[in-house]
């Protein structure tokens, strides 16, 4: 076969180019890894049970105050687009906690707060927290919502 009938090849440059782009592409959109030490927690894990004063905090969640934890599960829909904090809850909800009575809500929900304000995610859509675990009933002055267990978010993503 001559060469003028030969098909055009990539040359090994522009492949090892393409190759170096589709690696720096991974790279970027790969998800970060959790922080050293981050201790993952689950919904199921929040609560050790119900005292007449009410529900009762794990030994692990108590264990856990003060350090940096990781959750999963969903974004309640909130009161507007742009938010600095949001309920994180361990179904999909499709009802803002602000709309309805504590009684249409469960009772295993955290408020995260954010370092800076996001537009809000799809309700239905797994999203991961990282940040540090705050214990203890809480008044958020603004709003009026008291929480129990409440994680300062440094990292959020969806799953």
């Amino acid at each position: 076969m001559r060469e003028a009938d030969r098909p055009p090849l990539l040359s090994k440059y522009r492949i090892v180019g393409y190759l170096a782009i589709l690696l720096v592409y991974l790279r970027v959109s790969a998800p970060a890894s959790p922080a050293a030490g981050a201790e993952r927690v689950g919904f199921g894990e929040m609560y050790g049970g119900v005292s007449s004063l009410g529900l009762t905090l794990s030994e692990k969640l108590k264990s856990l105050e003060g350090k940096s934890v990781i959750m999963e599960g969903f974004m309640a829909p909130p009161l507007k687009p742009t938010l600095n904090f949001f309920v994180l809850t361990r179904i999909p909800m499709s009802i803002c906690p602000f709309c309805s009575s504590d009684a249409d809500w469960p009772y295993d929900i955290v408020i995260v707060r954010l370092e800076r304000p996001v537009t809000a995610l799809p309700f239905d859509r797994p999203i991961r927290v990282e940040g540090v675990l705050e214990l203890g009933s809480e008044m958020d002055p603004e709003t009026g919502f008291v929480s129990l267990v409440r994680i300062r978010a440094t990292r959020l993503e969806e799953v």
